[in-house]
C-alpha cells in the first residue's frame, strides 16, 4: 500500500524516484565504497533535467519550484545522498548568477550550466574561515580591468568537476564592516593561477570530491565580478547559501527515510526470542519515534520551500528546515543500526553508510550551532517589543 505521506507531490520527482530506484540503488553499493565519481549517474542527471531544473525558463532552464526542488533532492538522497550534493553547488550558482549577474553574465554562463557543460560550484571556506564568512582572507586587487586572486579555497565540492565557481573574495580587505570588503568573482577552472591542489578524505559523503584549491595571481576579467558591483558579495553567498539549505534539509529527508525504510524492513524480517523483532515494544517505539521525526521534517521541509518560493528572505524558515531535518536524519541512522544490531555495524548491508553520510549535514552550509543563533536573532527582531 502506498504511503500517502511519502508519496511523490509531482510528476518530476516521482520520475526521480523511479530513476533511484533502477538506476541508483544497484550501484551506489560499488561506486560509494570505491570512493569512484558516478560518471553514468550524473548523465542521467542530465537526460532527467536536473541540472536546468531551477533555471529560469527565459534562460534555457525548466524554471521549477522550490518545493519541487526539495522533493527531486529527497529522492536522490534517498538512492544516495552524494548526488543531491553533486546537483546542490550547482543549483547555488545558478541561482546566484539568474538572481545576482548582469545581463552579459546571465547570457554567457546560464545557456552552458542548463546543459551542464558547466557544472556549478561554490568556494567560500578556507583554511582560517569557515561559518565566520567575513574572516576570507582571498584577495582579488583590481589591476587593468582584471582582478588578480590570491588565496585558498578548502572543501570545495565538485572542485575537480566544476566549470564555474562562485568565488567569494576581499576586494577591500581593510573596509569596515568587514562584509562591505567581499565581492563574489565568477571564475572559470580555465583561468591561470586556478590551482586543485588535492583532494580531503571524508568520513562519509564519498563519490564527490571536497577538493582544496590554491590561487596564485589567478586573473580574472572585471566583467566576471558578479553583478558588476563590488562589496555585495557578502549578501550574495548568504543567499546561495539560503538555497543550499533547502537542498541540504531534504537530503536529510532523503537519508533518513533510506534508514526507516531498512529499518522497518528489517524489523519483519529477524527473528530474535521466538518472534518478529518488529513485535518487540522496545523496537516498535524506536520505528514509531523514527517515522513521526520524519514525517515532521519532510514537512518542515516543504513548508521552508514554499516560504523561500513567495521570494524574498527565508533564512530562518530554511534555518530550521536544515536544522531539523538533520538533527533528526543523525539520529534516524544511530537507531537504524542499533535496530539492525551487529550487521548494522558491517559493510555488508547500506546501513553504516546511512551512520557516515547524516553527520556531515549537520555542519554543511552552516553548522546546526550557527543555525540556532541564526534562528534566535532573526526571532528577536521578529518579536522585539516596541
Amino acid at each position: 500500500m502506498p504511503d500517502p505521506i511519502i508519496e511523490p507531490q509531482d510528476a518530476i520527482s516521482a520520475e526521480v524516484r523511479r530513476w533511484v530506484d533502477q538506476e541508483v540503488i544497484p550501484v551506489v553499493e560499488e561506486l560509494e565504497h570505491k570512493n569512484i565519481f558516478p560518471e553514468q549517474l550524473v548523465e542521467g542527471m542530465k537526460q532527467l533535467g536536473l541540472f536546468e531544473l531551477m533555471i529560469p525558463q527565459d534562460q534555457g532552464g525548466i524554471g521549477a519550484s522550490y518545493v519541487t526542488y526539495s522533493g527531486v533532492v529527497e529522492e536522490l538522497a534517498r538512492g544516495w545522498m552524494s548526488l543531491g550534493g553533486i546537483l546542490n553547488t550547482h543549483v547555488i550558482v545558478t541561482h546566484l548568477v539568474a538572481e545576482f549577474g548582469t545581463d552579459q553574465q546571465k547570457n554567457k554562463y546560464l545557456p552552458q550550466m542548463s546543459n551542464a557543460s558547466r557544472r556549478g560550484a561554490l568556494t567560500i571556506t578556507e583554511p582560517n574561515a569557515g561559518s565566520d564568512v567575513q574572516a576570507i582572507e582571498t584577495v582579488a586587487s583590481l589591476e587593468d580591468k582584471h582582478y588578480v586572486v590570491n588565496g585558498s579555497k578548502l572543501f570545495v565540492s565538485n572542485g575537480r568537476r566544476g566549470g564555474i565557481f562562485a568565488m567569494a573574495v576581499k576586494t577591500d580587505p581593510n573596509t569596515k564592516p568587514r562584509y562591505k570588503g567581499i565581492s563574489c568573482l565568477l571564475v572559470e577552472p580555465e583561468f591561470e593561477g586556478f590551482n586543485v591542489t588535492r583532494d580531503i578524505e571524508k568520513l562519509g559523503y564519498k563519490g564527490i570530491e571536497a577538493a582544496e584549491l590554491s590561487i596564485d595571481n589567478m586573473r580574472v576579467p572585471q566583467e566576471n565580478l558578479l553583478g558588476g558591483e563590488e562589496g555585495q558579495g557578502f549578501f550574495q553567498v548568504l543567499s546561495g547559501v539560503e538555497v543550499g539549505r533547502v537542498n541540504t534539509a531534504a537530503r536529510a529527508v532523503g537519508v533518513a527515510r533510506a534508514a526507516f525504510e531498512a529499518s522497518i524492513k528489517y524489523a519483519q524480517q529477524r527473528k530474535a526470542f521466538g518472534k518478529q523483532i518488529g513485535d518487540h515494544q522496545a523496537i516498535q517505539l524506536k520505528l514509531a519515534d523514527m517515522y513521526t521525526n520524519i514525517t515532521a521534517a519532510r514537512l518542515l521541509a516543504r513548508w521552508a520551500a514554499g516560504i523561500k518560493d513567495q521570494g524574498g528572505r527565508a533564512d530562518t524558515e530554511v534555518g530550521m528546515a536544515k536544522l531539523f531535518a538533520t538533527e533528526v536524519a543523525t539520529e534516524a541512522t544511530l537507531e537504524t543500526m542499533r535496530i539492525h544490531g551487529g550487521i548494522g555495524y558491517t559493510k555488508e548491508l547500506p546501513v553504516e553508510r546511512y551512520f557516515r553520510d547524516a553527520p556531515g549535514m549537520m555542519i554543511y552550509e552552516g553548522t546546526n550551532e550557527i543555525q540556532r543563533t541564526i534562528i534566535a536573532k532573526n526571532l528577536l527582531q521578529r518579536y522585539a517589543l516596541d
